[in-house]
């Protein structure tokens, strides 16, 4: 078994790229394994090879298990550290999934730069997570479950140890005496995998002895399926995206074949950072988008994350913080905060430095009511608000978020810095001051 550890280890040493690396050590079986092992190859310690224990404080020992990790790689003359998380219990996600993420992003605080993490994730680790992924309907990019090798963080996650099954590393374990941590939330069949693992996996192998390496290996074949999908969505997500990074033609994306549809919109809105929806939503979405008239504005929302469609374009955004309908202020010219995450409206001078000293003349600032107007030209008869939003292209939902700018007798000088009314032009002309608006979120251009 150690020779085969090696076997397994070193040529995937071999063929990572330049970088240092750590182990995700929990101190449990599996990454005691990895870590004396890799502690073994001087290619892994000319890396820098260094552990990285993650406390979740979830039980009265974590100090302690946090000692003999310590002492563990002391032994092994590995550089360490730990890290400790605090797990939330209402989250909404379960204890497991929100250990799991707690986990992940200290790990990924705490890689340097270009920094390759290990993990000793296994083959009976990779057959549970196809099944999970399989029982909780997920696409082929899920049922390719882990990845060997991916990117994390500032650096990259490595598993090189999918090959090999739980059993073998035990047997290396036991021959050579490694003390590891025996974690009781492991036998506690309340949480999914352990009850994939405790009770469902042992009847699996009873009837089909191959079971783990058949679920693997065919994880292996979704794999290269599913990153055939990804390149494919890559490219139709390129055709079909607006000149806006925010918008998709959505007839073109109901259009495409079944296998792209999904992948397209998760890669569109993982570009955006947003979060991503569950099946339903892509289900509802799809639903309102064919089914609604060309005067209706349908919109799917799920947490942090809102998709709407105006005209040919659907919009992908953060949920939208309402303007409250009575704000109204009074505005001296220097910088003023607006409501709603809307940022700052300011007046600037010929440099864009922000007027400091009042205006002798007050101003207001509100939010559209319905019925405004503005005179463009001189002269020229006043057009809609309405009109000029269409004409840009302004998607009604902004609309309402931006701020205009009125004299003391209430008429409209200002369209955020959008558009400048005669009467606007000519006061802020005379002041030799211009209108600047610093949103803190997304916001619609004129032609966008």
């Amino acid at each position: 078994m150690n020779r085969r550890l090696r076997d397994v280890l070193e040529p995937a040493l071999a063929a990572l790229p330049d970088g240092p690396l750590a182990v995700a050590f929990s101190g449990g079986l599996d990454s005691s394994v990895l870590l004396h092992g890799l502690a073994a190859l001087p290619a892994a310690r000319a890396r820098g090879l260094r552990a990285i224990h993650v406390d979740h404080g979830l039980y009265v020992d974590s100090d302690e298990w946090t000692q003999r990790c310590a002492r563990i790689a002391a032994d092994l003359s590995i550089d360490f550290a730990s890290v400790r998380v605090d797990v939330p219990r209402g989250s909404g996600l379960g204890l497991e999934a929100a250990a799991r993420r707690m986990r992940h992003t200290a790990l990924q605080d705490e890689l340097r730069a270009e920094e390759i993490v290990a993990f000793a994730h296994h083959r009976d680790d990779q057959a549970e997570t196809v099944l999970l992924k399989l029982l909780r309907g997920a696409g082929p990019e899920g049922l390719a479950a882990m990845r060997p090798l991916r990117r994390f963080g500032q650096g990259l996650a490595w598993r090189p140890l999918l090959s090999l099954s739980r059993a073998a590393l035990h047997s290396y374990a036991e021959h050579h005496q490694l003390n590891w941590v025996h974690d009781p939330s492991n036998a506690d069949p309340v949480f999914d995998r352990n009850y994939l693992r405790l009770d469902v996996m042992p009847r699996l192998r009873r009837r089909w002895p191959e079971a783990d390496a058949s679920i693997a290996q065919s994880a292996t074949w979704v794999r290269a399926a599913a990153d055939f999908i990804e390149a494919e969505a890559a490219r139709a997500l390129a055709q079909i995206q607006g000149l806006d990074p925010h918008t998709l033609r959505y007839r073109e994306w109901l259009a495409l074949p079944d296998a792209l549809r999904d992948p397209v919109l998760r890669r569109w809105l993982r570009e955006l950072g947003l979060p991503e929806p569950t099946q339903h939503q892509v289900g509802e979405l799809m639903r309102q988008l064919g089914e609604a008239g060309e005067d209706k504005l349908p919109c799917v929302r799920w947490p942090g994350s809102e998709l709407r469609r105006y005209r040919d374009l659907v919009h992908a955004r953060r949920p939208i913080e309402m303007v409250p309908a009575t704000w109204d202020k009074s505005w001296d010219g220097r910088p003023l905060e607006l409501p709603a995450a809307l940022g700052q409206l300011q007046l600037v001078d010929a440099a864009g430095a922000a007027l400091a000293t009042p205006l002798h003349e007050t101003l207001r600032v509100r939010f559209r009511r319905g019925g405004e107007s503005l005179r463009l030209n001189v002269g020229s008869h006043h057009r809609d608000l309405r009109d000029l939003f269409q004409e840009a292209g302004i998607p009604p939902w902004e609309r309402g978020r931006l701020p205009l700018i009125l004299d003391s007798h209430g008429t409209l000088l200002a369209v955020a810095d959008f558009w400048l009314g005669s009467e606007g032009r000519a006061l802020f002309e005379a002041l030799e001051l211009g209108v600047r608006w610093c949103p803190h979120v997304d916001r619609a251009e004129p032609g966008s």
